[in-house]
């Protein structure tokens, strides 16, 4: 069977959510889907990296360079003059005039629940995508329960056209000590003990209920906030420069990590703190968990489900519970080895190994249905 697939966001430089889960999710599934004897067809808008994935027979790679409209124009007539049996998108949208057999991936449906925190425009090509793609796709991979069930509950997709697949966790985070720590605190100009928000900063992820915690709390580390700027942060770098000195002081925002960074900084950390509003998956929960660090995370949307038993849930609509979360998180050491040692197991749930083989079983299904129907 040959399987194409949008391969488009997994050539971004800084990789977050959706860019890294397309890039995990296709070097799982390349070796995979050789094995099993598929041919891969991947598109791309820009040229990949020489080593952006491992070479390998059975991978073509098709780049499509087209400044605007790359979707619904150059990809789609590709898909019309050359078509796949199976076109996958893993973090991006099926072409409008595409007609063939079609999956996609749906990460989550927040901007229902927060569509303020959004552009207009973007808002409504969210709406307007995910929709089009739970209804033209033959098979939905869902990244968790929460989000099938907004998929079922906003959109009206069919639940048994919806496969819930976890995504994995980088096999490279692990906890590191010592001098790793050390040089990454230096670069990034960060004095232990501190607390890590590690995310995107933007509205959605509650960082401005997290800031009032954290000054109610009265503890003696401080609180990193690392990551890209998105839309709407200015309001919570307002807030933080108006909180009274030394708090605000001891709240640092180093940025964007590195890759290479990323393991060293989080085990580094007292505690992992993701109070998000809304998740469709929650990636920095396993983070933490996979570098040994305890965490704090919402108890509503998809966390739960990710963190198992292995994280102290709060409402984060609440700042005294996130306060006392901090707290505890900070004086309680057996709540804090508990969490690490159970984390630790909960991690071993999640692997991207694992991911590829559930999608690749979903992208024969429907490519066998396929051949079903022509055969008819």
């Amino acid at each position: 069977m040959l399987i194409g697939i949008d391969a488009s966001r997994a050539v971004a430089g800084q990789r977050t959510g959706t860019e890294a889960y397309a890039w995990f999710l296709l070097r799982a599934l390349i070796p995979l889907a050789g094995a099993q004897g598929h041919a891969l067809r991947l598109y791309f808008n820009e040229p990949p990296s020489p080593h952006l994935f491992p070479a390998a027979d059975h991978v073509e790679e098709v780049v499509i360079p087209f400044a605007r409209l790359w979707t619904h124009v150059r990809l789609a007539a590709e898909l019309q003059q050359r078509p796949p049996d199976v076109f996958f998108t893993p973090a991006h949208v099926i072409p409008l005039s595409y007609h063939g057999r079609a999956a996609a991936t749906i990460h989550d449906l927040g901007y229902h629940y927060f569509p303020e925190a959004h552009p207009h425009r973007q808002l409504a090509y969210l709406k307007w995508s995910t929709r089009h793609n739970g209804r033209r796709a033959h098979r939905v991979f869902a990244d968790s329960q929460a989000t099938k069930d907004d998929l079922v509950r906003f959109d009206g997709i069919p639940a048994d056209k919806i496969t819930v697949v976890y995504p994995g966790v980088d096999p490279q985070l692990q906890r590191v000590e010592g001098e790793m720590v050390t040089a990454v605190c230096q670069k990034y100009q960060i004095t232990p003990p501190y607390l890590l928000y590690i995310s995107t900063i933007h509205p959605r992820k509650n960082l401005e209920r997290l800031v009032l915690a954290y000054a109610q709390s009265d503890l003696p580390h401080q609180l990193v906030l690392a990551g890209k700027k998105g839309w709407l942060a200015n309001p919570i770098l307002e807030q933080i420069s108006n909180l009274q000195s030394p708090i605000s002081a001891h709240i640092t925002l180093p940025g964007f990590i590195a890759d290479e960074d990323k393991a060293a900084l989080i085990s580094g950390a007292t505690a992992v703190l993701y109070p998000s509003l809304y998740e469709g998956f929650g990636f920095p929960i396993l983070e933490a968990q996979a570098c040994g660090v305890p965490v704090l995370a919402a108890n509503t949307s998809s966390c739960p489900e990710v963190a198992g038993d292995a994280a102290l849930l709060v409402d984060p609509s609440d700042v005294n519970a996130i306060s006392d979360g901090i707290r505890q998180l900070t004086q309680d050491d057996t709540l804090r080895q508990t969490l690490v040692t159970k984390g630790h197991a909960n991690v071993t749930r999640f692997s991207w190994e694992k991911t590829a083989e559930h999608i690749l079983w979903g992208l024969e299904e429907i490519g066998e249905e396929g051949e079903v129907e022509i055969g008819d």
